[in-house]
């Protein structure tokens, strides 16, 4: 059964955007929402690495919360008001849908409020749903209405197409994962800090770990004690199979008491992970690298290859990939060394794609609608698989057609 498209309409809600709010928190169950922030709320206090990343990773659910309040939304900013948006189709979604739909709707909204998960696969569905409305597309949440593996179906006099939305963790590429590398910070930080106090200075720790910090191929524990008898022994190098490890100066422009995040990045590039210690004007840098080079878009091919099969094969099918826990240099290091282009367009051309017209490619610098060059100009990158007959609807082409 089709959902019929309320979302076509101009946005006259009356309604006051924390009532907005307010319903679409009801999809969860207040008691849900407010355990659930509650639960981020305690992780996040500590003064830990860990603490901040699952801040980052938890940016949309703190920002629903923090918008409850008038305050806030009066001064809301664009980003903040685009994620209201988005809450807002939920909530016009959710009175348009039968009891059955309504609870599909509702089961993404908990799922996403449940263990590691977050909100951000929702939002995708939702974001796309809303460009491709604003490209002057009808759509259909069919994925709801109806159960189909495809989450869409957009249409335009006569032409139609399908969209199956998918959310890849950048995670999925990394040999060092972020939360293992917050885990083994944390848990040598107050001993690094006891050894700076003891040497003035600014220091850089590099660390190369040919498996990355897999626990079934590194002892964890004890490449930490490593690293604390090579500094109390004044040693400059550390070398074995599983880990090197070389303290340096850190050697930066400028004598700020801080080292800037940027600066960092631009020493280290994008794909090292990196940690500070520094108290008294004393700094420790902690940069690791792993053996091999991050392979993120390997890792939205491989999603690719196993999603594929949503898509019916009997309409031009898009596949919407979401690329999330990604930074801002990550993303833009992806797309200015051809990566993802080159790793997408390779599996284009393999027979698991042939239900795939186009793929398309977003984060949340898109999502948050930061400018060029960190979020794509658009708010997707589209690579259309040429092995597709070009359809004959032009509006249809628009949208699956290639950018850049």
């Amino acid at each position: 059964m089709p959902i019929p498209d309320q979302h076509s309409q101009k946005s006259t809600d009356k309604r006051t955007d924390p009532k907005v709010l307010a319903g679409f928190l009801g999809l969860a169950g207040a008691k849900r929402w407010e355990a659930r922030i509650a639960e981020i709320g305690r992780r996040a206090a500590c003064p830990s690495l860990a603490a901040r990343a699952l801040q980052e990773r938890h940016a949309l659910e703190l920002t629903l919360q923090r918008l409850l309040s008038p305050e806030a939304v009066a001064g809301a900013s664009p980003a903040e008001r685009q994620i209201l948006s988005y809450a807002r189709e939920a909530v016009r979604l959710a009175e348009s849908l039968p009891p059955e739909p309504k609870k599909r709707l509702r089961a993404l909204v908990l799922e996403g409020l449940t263990g590691e998960a977050n909100l951000i696969p929702l939002f995708h569905l939702l974001r796309v749903a809303a460009l491709h409305r604003a490209r002057g597309f009808e759509v259909r949440f069919t994925g709801l209405a109806d159960g189909t593996p495809h989450d869409l179906v957009i249409s335009r006099g006569g032409a139609e197409a399908e969209i199956a939305c998918e959310t890849v963790s950048a995670e999925e590429g990394r040999p060092v994962l972020r939360n293992d590398w917050c885990a083994f910070v944390d848990g040598i930080n107050p001993d690094l800090q006891t050894w700076l106090a003891a040497h003035p200075g600014r220091y850089v720790l590099k660390m190369t770990l040919p498996e990355g910090l897999k626990r079934d191929a590194l002892d964890i524990h004890a490449l930490q004690r490593r690293i604390m008898e090579m500094l109390r022994d004044r040693r400059r190098q550390d070398s074995a199979a599983d880990a090197m490890l070389k303290l340096d100066p850190l050697l930066l422009a400028g004598a700020q008491a801080a080292v800037p995040a940027s600066a960092l990045r631009a020493l280290f590039g994008p794909e090292a992970h990196l940690a500070v210690a520094q108290g008294g004007g004393n700094i420790l840098v902690l940069a690791a690298r792993a053996g091999q080079p991050s392979d993120v878009a390997q890792a939205v091919c491989r999603r690719l290859c196993t999603a594929s099969t949503r898509l019916s094969g009997q309409r031009p099918g898009i596949m919407a990939v979401f690329l999330d826990d990604l930074g801002r240099q990550e993303w833009r290091g992806l797309r200015e060394r051809m990566e993802l282009e080159g790793a997408v367009r390779r599996f284009l051309t393999t027979p698991e794609a042939k239900r795939i017209s186009t793929v398309s490619c977003a984060s949340r610098m898109e999502m948050f609608l930061m400018p060029p060059p960190d979020a794509v100009p658009g708010g997707e990158l589209r690579f259309r698989n040429p092995a597709q007959p070009v359809p004959r609807d032009p509006v249809l082409v628009a949208a699956l057609a290639s950018t850049g």
